[in-house]
């Protein structure tokens, strides 16, 4: 059974950071792409950054490039999403997802993803 939980959620101040983690099992963690996602209420789930656990190939949202970035652990099947410079408008429940991936562009649609976690809350007061 596939299974991605995220963790590490939480409120912090504007200029702060915090490190999302999402852990995988059920699956072959080598041969898929994780991305993260996130969603506030009354507006559609927004893709913020990938990675390929196959080649560590990037994608970040441009709303988060330079202030946060993805990194992935294949030894303990966890992917990682460290946020600086965090904003008000960074409040978000955040969503990990996986999907096979062998090579091909990243996946950075949320339509492009077969699995993924129950998210975790991030909110960032001003």
């Amino acid at each position: 059974e596939v299974q991605l939980v995220e963790s590490g959620g939480g409120l912090v101040q504007a200029g702060g950071s915090l490190i999302l983690s999402c852990a995988a099992s059920g699956f072959t963690f080598d041969d898929y792409a994780i991305g993260w996602f996130r969603q506030v209420p009354g507006k559609e789930r927004e893709g913020v950054s990938c990675i390929s656990s196959s080649d560590g190939s990037t994608y970040y949202a441009d709303s988060v490039k330079g202030r946060f970035t993805i990194s992935s652990d294949n030894a303990k099947n966890t992917v990682y999403l460290q946020m600086n410079s965090l904003k008000p408008e960074d409040t978000a429940v955040y969503y990990c997802a996986a999907v096979p991936h062998y090579g091909s562009s990243l996946p950075i649609s949320l339509w492009e993803y077969d699995y993924w976690g129950q998210g975790t809350q991030v909110t960032v007061s001003s």
